[in-house]
């Protein structure tokens, strides 16, 4: 089953890295878009980055609460349990 967390991982980053992406994309191809403010006079780039923090939390919540920790190794060290 740590595949099964793994490909829960890898689909959580890939959402990340979509969003993330988006936040270059729009830096590189269209700078004065980050220069709006769509509210509270705090321009679209501060906007963007909170949304990339608090998804970062958001997207390691749902992983803890998805994920079985059941199927970690049980033994990290190697050695048997006695």
């Amino acid at each position: 089953m740590q595949s099964r967390n793994a490909r829960i991982g890898l689909k959580l980053f890939c959402v990340y890295l979509l969003l993330y992406g988006g936040f270059v994309g729009i830096n590189t191809f269209s700078p004065a878009t980050m220069e709006k403010t769509p509210f509270a006079g705090v321009n679209l780039a501060i906007w963007y980055g909170m949304l990339l923090i608090i998804g970062a939390f958001v997207l390691a919540l749902v992983y803890g609460l998805v994920c079985d920790p059941h199927d970690a190794p049980e033994d990290q060290e190697g050695g048997a349990k006695g």
